[in-house]
This record gives structure tokens, C-alpha cells and sequence, in this order.
């Protein structure tokens, strides 16, 4: 049986098409823009820069949209994580944010299958998947086909991501997001936004203060 042929769109059938923007407002807003639902994410940056913290913040605030899931393989749930919780005060959104103690690939594709999966999935971080190219667009393409978010967290080596597969996953995604010295700098296909995101203030200024 020979393969079927995809469709092609016209003209209409394009401008017709409807998406869901997420109405982000304020920070978020300048530094994202209004992204689609479905929209595709890399955070990466250093040791100690802030990266974990700008993850757990943009997750609170998607809580706003819809339920998100962060899958926590680097750190697990360990202190680090229940520490990052407490400082943003993910208490007040605990109807809307689940964390998945390393969850390996398999479960979690099984999971975002179902049909009241949650909206948005956080993996942290891409060098402790273990999963090939091909594992990261089999997930890819299930997220777009369900309308939900990707959002991916990497380790870096100087200034670009770590690892073959976090390369590709940047050069794939709409936001890259990358983060130095306690401030996220957004890039990609970016509906309006730009401006850098702080992402804890005194040690920003300290960070900043100092390189200047």
C-alpha cells in the first residue's frame, strides 16, 4: 500500500486556520510575547546561573493556562527541587502542577497520551533523557497533534547547549531561552516580547555588577 500523500493547504485554508495564543500579559508578555498553546521551548544556561529557577517560574505562570506537568530526571525529588517549590510559592498553584520523580520516556509518552493529560510538560533536563532524535520527535509531534506545550531544560557548555541532541532540540523549537547570571534572553520565533526576563533579582545585580 503506497503512502498517503499529505494534504496540501490553499491559500484560505492558511488564513483560515485558528490558533490559541496564550495571553500572557506583563513580564512574561515582554519577554515571550503571546506564544501559541502549542508552542516549543529550550532553556538552557551554567551551574548555578538560574535555569532551574526561570523553569520553575514560567511553569507557575502557565499554571494560569492550563496544567502543567514537570518531569524532574536530573534532580528528582530531592531538596533542591522542594527548595526551588517553596520560593515561588508553588503551594498556591497545587491544583495545577505535578512533579514526576524521573520519569522514564516510555511512561511519560503513555502519560501525555491520555486524554485529560496535562497541558504543558517541563523535562529537566534533556542530557538525562537518554531518549535519540528520533524519541524527541515522536513526543514532539504528539504534543502539536494534542495542542499542548514543550518546554525542554539543558545543561550548556559556555554559551550554547550541551550535547548533540539539546543542539538539535534548539535549533527546532520556537523560544530558545537562554540564561546567564539569574537573567533568561529569549530568541526564536517569538510573537512580539524580546526583552530579557530577571529572573532573581539580587543576584542578577550581583552577577551583572560584577562582569561590568
Amino acid at each position: 500500500m503506497s503512502k498517503k500523500i499529505n494534504r496540501a493547504y490553499s491559500v484560505q485554508n492558511v488564513l483560515s486556520k485558528k490558533f490559541n495564543p496564550l495571553e500572557f500579559s506583563g513580564e512574561w508578555e515582554s519577554t515571550l510575547g503571546q506564544p501559541d498553546k502549542a508552542f516549543s521551548a529550550i532553556i538552557w544556561g551554567g551551574s548555578g546561573e538560574g535555569k532551574t529557577e526561570a523553569a520553575i517560574k514560567l511553569a507557575k505562570y502557565l499554571t494560569n493556562f492550563g496544567k502543567v506537568a514537570y518531569n524532574s530526571l536530573e534532580q528528582g525529588l530531592s531538596a533542591t527541587i522542594q527548595n526551588a517549590l517553596v520560593r515561588n510559592h508553588m503551594d498556591t498553584v497545587d491544583n495545577s502542577f505535578v512533579l514526576l520523580d524521573r520519569e522514564p520516556f516510555d511512561d511519560l509518552f503513555k502519560r501525555m497520551s491520555k486524554p485529560k493529560s496535562p497541558d504543558f510538560l517541563f523535562i529537566d533536563s534533556v542530557q538525562y533523557t537518554r531518549i535519540n532524535k528520533n524519541q524527541y520527535y515522536q513526543l514532539k509531534e504528539l504534543m502539536l497533534k494534542k495542542g499542548k506545550g514543550l518546554i525542554w531544560i539543558s545543561q550548556a557548555k559556555g554559551k550554547e547547549p550541551k550535547g548533540a541532541l539539546a543542539d538539535d532540540i534548539r535549533y527546532d523549537v520556537d523560544l530558545k531561552l537562554r540564561v546567564e547570571g539569574f537573567k533568561l534572553f529569549p530568541d526564536g520565533r517569538l510573537n512580539g516580547g524580546g526583552e530579557p526576563f530577571v529572573i532573581w533579582a539580587q543576584k542578577a545585580a550581583k552577577y551583572w555588577k560584577e562582569i561590568a
